[in-house]
């Protein structure tokens, strides 16, 4: 009594085949929401990291 190798979904849960991403189209869509969040965080993030530089920069360098 053998499982079939699976994953599950990581949205939801359900197991599915190891080739698949998500097991249905709204999953799919959670999914690509998650995506573009986790996108725009990040490139928010480095220009938050950029900003503080070019300030420590013009504090040090210029007095």
């Amino acid at each position: 009594m053998a499982v079939e190798p699976h994953k599950h979904c990581p949205i939801c849960g359900t197991p599915i085949p190891l080739n698949e991403l998500v097991c249905s189209p709204d999953c799919q869509t959670v999914w690509d929401g998650r995506l573009k969040q986790r996108k725009r965080s990040q490139i928010i993030l480095y220009i938050v990291i950029a900003i503080f530089l070019i300030i420590w920069a013009v504090m040090t360098f210029v007095k």
